[in-house]
This record gives C-alpha cells, sequence and structure tokens, in this order.
C-alpha cells in the first residue's frame, strides 16, 4: 500500500515541476526598454484606513512615468477618505472618488470598480486591492510581458508576506492549488475558458479589449470577479496571461484569522462554481494524499521503516517547490498537513454556508 503513496507523490511532484515551466514571470526590462502609454491604476477601498500610509507611498514610488491614480472609498465606516487626502498630499496624478450607493444585484468590489473603470481611461487599466505593495518597475515590467505575449490581460498570484497561524496554513496554498491543479499550458496559451485563474488583487487590461467584453458591469453580482472578468475576456477571444508576479507584487491580505476564515470561505464554494461534486472530491483527495501521510510518516518514525516516511517528506517538497518559486517560507513546507486539513474545512464550510443561505460575510457586506 506505501508504494501506491509513494508512485502518487513523485506523479504529483513532477506533475507541479513541469507545470510551473508554463508560468511566465516578471522580469526586468532590458535596458533602452521604453513605455509610452498612458496607465490608469484604479483602487477599491473600503474600511482599509490601516493601509492608506502604505498603499499612497507605494504609488508613489513607482517609476513609470505616463500614469495616473484613481482610488475609490467605498462609503467606508472608518477614517479612509480624510487619510487618503492626507497621505496624497496634493500629488495631482491621484484622483480620490466618493462611492456612489450599491445598487441591487451588485458585489460591493466589482460596483466599486465599475465606477473606477467609468471615472478616467488609460491605455491600459490597471486594478490592485489596497493591501498590495507594489515594486518601483512593476509597471514596465507587466507592460513589456503582456507585449510580448500579445494578451489583453495579464495578472498573478503576489507573494504573501503572512505572519498569523492560520494564515500561513491557508494563504500560501492559492500559490500550490494554481501551480498544481491548474493546466497552466491551457491557461496561458489557449482561450478556453474554464482553464483560466486570475487574482484580483492584481490584473493588468487592455482598455480597448475590457471595454469589449462589458467591464465589471459584466459580471456585476459575481463573487469571484477576477476568474470571472478573465473568462469573460477569453469568451471574447482575448489573451489571458497569468503569470508570476511575486518578485514585483505583495499583498498583506489578512489581519486577523477570522478575516482568513471569512474571505476563503466566501471564494472557495463561488470559485468552485457551487459544485458539491468538486468539494467531495478536493475533499477526499487533500485528505488520502496530503493528511494521511502524515501518519504514515508516524508509523514509520514508530517502526524505523524510512519507506513509510517517503510519502510525507515528497509531499514537504512538493510545497517546497512552489513556496521557493513564490517566494514564500520553505519551512511552512513542513505543515502540509496542516494546510491540508485547514483547507478542506474551509471548503466545506464554504459549501455550507452557501447551501444553507447563510450568506458570505466581507467588508460589513453580506452576499449569497
Amino acid at each position: 500500500m506505501v508504494l501506491i503513496f509513494i508512485t502518487a507523490a513523485l506523479l504529483f511532484l513532477a506533475a507541479t515541476i513541469m507545470n510551473s515551466f508554463f508560468l511566465p514571470s516578471l522580469k526586468k526590462p532590458s535596458p533602452g526598454a521604453s513605455h509610452t502609454e498612458r496607465v490608469a491604476v484604479f483602487v477599491p477601498m473600503r474600511n482599509e484606513e490601516k493601509n492608506v500610509a502604505g498603499l499612497v507611498a507605494t504609488l508613489k514610488e513607482l517609476s513609470y512615468r505616463h500614469i495616473s491614480f484613481s482610488i475609490l472609498d467605498d462609503h467606508s465606516d472608518d477614517d479612509t477618505y480624510n487619510s487618503l487626502l492626507k497621505h496624497i498630499d496634493g500629488d495631482s496624478r491621484f484622483t480620490v472618488l466618493q462611492g456612489r450607493k450599491l445598487p441591487a444585484g451588485w458585489a460591493g468590489k466589482v460596483h466599486a470598480c465599475h465606477q473606477l473603470s467609468q471615472s478616467t481611461t488609460g491605455d491600459y487599466l490597471l486594478f490592485i486591492d489596497a493591501d498590495v505593495r507594489l515594486h518601483p518597475n512593476t509597471i514596465e515590467t507587466s507592460l513589456t510581458l503582456l507585449k510580448k505575449r500579445k494578451a489583453s490581460l495579464l495578472s498573478g498570484f503576489p507573494n504573501f508576506p503572512v505572519t498569523l497561524f492560520f494564515e500561513k496554513l491557508i494563504v500560501p496554498m492559492q500559490h500550490f492549488v494554481i501551480l498544481f491543479h491548474l493546466p497552466l499550458l491551457f491557461a496561458n496559451f489557449t482561450k478556453w475558458p474554464p482553464a483560466t485563474a486570475a487574482h484580483g488583487a492584481f490584473m493588468l487590461f487592455k482598455s480597448k479589449e475590457y471595454h469589449a467584453i462589458g467591464g465589471h458591469a459584466s459580471i456585476k453580482n459575481s463573487l469571484v470577479d477576477d476568474v470571472d472578468l478573465a473568462k469573460a475576456m477569453k469568451r471574447g477571444r482575448h489573451e489571458v496571461v497569468l503569470a508570476n508576479v511575486t518578485k514585483y507584487v505583495s499583498c498583506f491580505m489578512y489581519h486577523s484569522n477570522k478575516e482568513v476564515w471569512n474571505g476563503f470561505t466566501k471564494n472557495l464554494f463561488p470559485g468552485l462554481g457551487r459544485s458539491i461534486f468538486l468539494v467531495v472530491f478536493l475533499s477526499f483527495f487533500y485528505t488520502v494524499f496530503y493528511i494521511a501521510p502524515l501518519f504514515l510518516f508516524i508509523y514509520g518514525i514508530l517502526t524505523e521503516q524510512l519507506l513509510w516516511m517517503l510519502p510525507y517528506l515528497i509531499t514537504v517538497i512538493q510545497k517546497a517547490y512552489v513556496d521557493l518559486l513564490t517566494g514564500q517560507k520553505a519551512y511552512l513546507a513542513f505543515t502540509m498537513p496542516l494546510s491540508a486539513i485547514g483547507l478542506v474545512v474551509l471548503v466545506n464550510a464554504s459549501m455550507w454556508k452557501g447551501l444553507k443561505k447563510q450568506g458570505y460575510e466581507w467588508k460589513g457586506r453580506s452576499y449569497q
């Protein structure tokens, strides 16, 4: 029996390594390379007072010259708006908007992004989240890759600096899921919508194609707006590129374990198309191949049989490969069984909330 686990673990490791070859990385532009297109950066903010200083600072440090920043305060209960005015300090590149009332049938972030997209324009539109921090050369490097691939959308899962225990277990699993489960060959080299992923913290569009598909208005009630927008781009026959952006884009997603719970329960079941089958399959898969190996490892230690330890050690290597590739702390690979337990619990909790119509809570709003 243990040979089955070893064989499966080796196959999963090999598949992850091979899949990673189809994930391009942002690279420093060659000397002399220049871009003159106008880039409009859009940031929706709701109760983000704690992120204002870091966000404005990172935007001001961007080296790209042909750029503007539009930030929308989406009915914050804190001092987000006044804090924005204070830290922007008259910089003419910035515009601060106050959001309109959320209409029925719209998700909050989607409506905020839609308003931003109507406020100004550019040759390219970059949507980022308030908790994102950018390398000064991010715009140049992104435009270089976007043009090289002749794509209309570039997205990527950022580097995730993690500090909370639950956050360490769960948040880096986003990279693991992409590099293990998403067929990146089809995601990055075909217009097949099912093979698509994106991260809403960093989405760079060609403006013409974004508006051609109807922009955020085309997915107005989506809870997984990033993926749905990417699929809409592909359905419109536009090229989409998912890249490794971790050297240039960081995202401080959560500030409490409760936020981790709410964020992932909001996204997981809707992100799986509300498929009960997929939840059951993934729960079984991760229990068998990523939780059970820990018990095999313990048995191997107690009986002094190395063979029984190998499935766990191979899964650690698989996770470590992903973590090193995406700038994550490598030691977290040893917690892979705990990460798998957390993922199984979250995906089932997300399904339960969805089926029971309990609603998903985020930023003080409830969604079905």
